[in-house]
């Protein structure tokens, strides 16, 4: 930049002795005196223009976002086993709708006395589905618990067939059990069933 600057000022100079003379005969002018001056003007503004151009030019700062940080998602805590209502064995198929309806509370029919004996050392939680045909379809489950060595009479229950589930929710001594497929229950008798760590037998 600076070579082009004192070339175009050496430039000018020369122009201008050319043009006054140097006390001998003028020579004859190639270009007028107002071709020269634009001459001057042009190469002026052609420093100027090349100088800016040669000038940094600002960056601006960068900017920051306030970007939140990613939020870590708690992995699900396992589920205990045996927590959760048993299911059914094969026989009442994967869509029983058993499976998962609870019993209401008033049921049509004619109502049977249910005794379920918990003889283990465990607090048992215990499951009773009933999959009744007359006088209305009716089937759901309901749950119940019974503290070690001791019963429950159910009076709230109608005829029909019924699969019982009973397991120990503590994992340090679990133990799931059922009476089977289903047991038919009437009201002639009540019906007994005994629960052990290995089974659930009818009385």
């Amino acid at each position: 930049m600076k070579r082009f600057s004192i070339f175009a000022l050496y430039l000018i100079l020369t122009l201008m002795i050319s043009a006054c003379g140097a006390g001998g005969t003028p020579a004859t002018p190639t270009l007028s005196a107002g071709e020269i001056q634009e001459t001057v003007v042009v190469a002026a503004f052609t420093v100027i223009a090349q100088t800016q151009a040669a000038v940094p030019t600002a960056t601006p700062p960068p900017t920051f976002t306030d970007t939140p940080l990613p939020t870590i998602t708690p992995l699900p805590s396992p589920t205990p086993a045996g927590t959760l209502p048993p299911v059914p064995n094969a026989n009442s198929g994967g869509a029983d709708p058993c499976i998962n309806q609870t019993l209401p509370d008033s049921l049509q029919g004619d109502p049977v006395r249910i005794r379920l004996n918990n003889s283990t050392r465990a607090t048992v939680s215990v499951t009773v589905y009933l999959n009744q045909t007359t006088p209305q379809v009716v089937c759901g489950y309901r749950s119940y618990t019974i503290e070690p060595q001791q019963s429950i009479v159910l009076n709230n229950l109608v005829e029909g067939c019924y699969t019982i589930w009973a397991w120990n929710p503590d994992p340090d001594d679990y133990f799931m059990v059922t009476n089977g497929a289903s047991t038919c229950v009437d009201d002639s008798d009540p019906a007994v069933f005994d629960i052990s760590t290995s089974s659930i037998r009818q009385g």
